[in-house]
């Protein structure tokens, strides 16, 4: 299984609706995707206070490596990702992903 997380520092002008939005048309997209296993999305509460500025985020769990694949290749998901990054600090920048491979 691949989890693929994504932390977003979203810009402060950007509200909780459209921040919102942008995640909803995530999950919807890559939950009609063969090998989405599930998507789980929210504010980060940033319990421990080590977030820095990172406000949001995501994870999409992946059955594989080639689920994973099909997400990141699909004209979809580069169309909403670079809405994503239009709404973060510095863009592109304003994000991380780490993809984690679960035995």
């Amino acid at each position: 299984m691949i989890l693929h997380c994504v932390f977003c520092q979203f810009d402060e002008t950007v509200s909780r609706l459209v921040r919102e939005d942008v995640l909803k048309a995530l999950a919807a997209f890559s939950l009609g995707l063969e090998g989405v296993l599930a998507f789980d999305w929210g504010p980060n509460r940033d319990f421990e206070h080590k977030s820095q500025g990172y406000s949001d985020g995501f994870v999409i769990r992946f059955s594989d490596r080639t689920a994973s694949e099909r997400y990141a290749d699909h004209p979809m998901h580069q169309q909403l990702g670079a809405q994503l990054c239009a709404l973060c600090v510095g863009g592109g920048d304003g994000i991380v992903v780490f993809d984690l491979e679960i035995p």
